[in-house]
């Protein structure tokens, strides 16, 4: 299973943030990747650097025979294209795309952290994850969506 985080929070030349998230997901069903399965889109508040517009997430299941760092390579191309810039950490973004897991490997790469480092203490990831996913389980913990959400609201 190969699962990928979208979120967005300013307009961009694909519209907005929910025109945006929806044309992502178009892309993610093109060639070299296929679009199994999509979460229904979810507003949240920004995280990390709050003094910024709500999210529009979603999570996604993909199927690709791209590798890893081939599949980063072209989920940044789609950013792009989207508009996006890197001009600070966890700022505003017209899209960002990010592999939370793929096939349950585990990478220390410091260029691709597999899983993704920050699923359990990001609710916008794990509720549309338990969505799609419910039997998922975190390749190092062994915990499903529905598991790190009640440990996130407990803690």
């Amino acid at each position: 299973m190969i699962i990928i985080a979208l979120g967005s929070n300013v307009a961009g030349p694909w519209g907005t943030p929910k025109q945006t998230i929806l044309r992502a997901l178009t892309e993610l069903n093109h060639a070299p990747c296929k679009l199994v399965m999509a979460s229904k889109l979810l507003d949240t508040k920004a995280f990390g650097k709050t003094d910024q517009p709500d999210f529009t997430n979603a999570v996604a299941e993909i199927t690709t025979h791209l590798k890893p760092v081939e599949l980063l390579a072209h989920l940044q191309f789609i950013e792009c294209q989207a508009g996006r810039e890197r001009l600070e950490r966890w700022g505003p973004r017209t899209l960002d795309l990010d592999i939370i897991d793929y096939h349950s490997q585990i990478s220390h790469d410091p260029n691709l952290l597999l899983p993704h480092p920050g699923i359990a203490a990001r609710e916008f990831v794990l509720v549309p994850l338990a969505e799609i996913a419910p039997r998922w389980c975190h390749p190092v913990t062994q915990l499903t969506p529905q598991q790190m959400l009640r440990l996130l609201s407990s803690g």
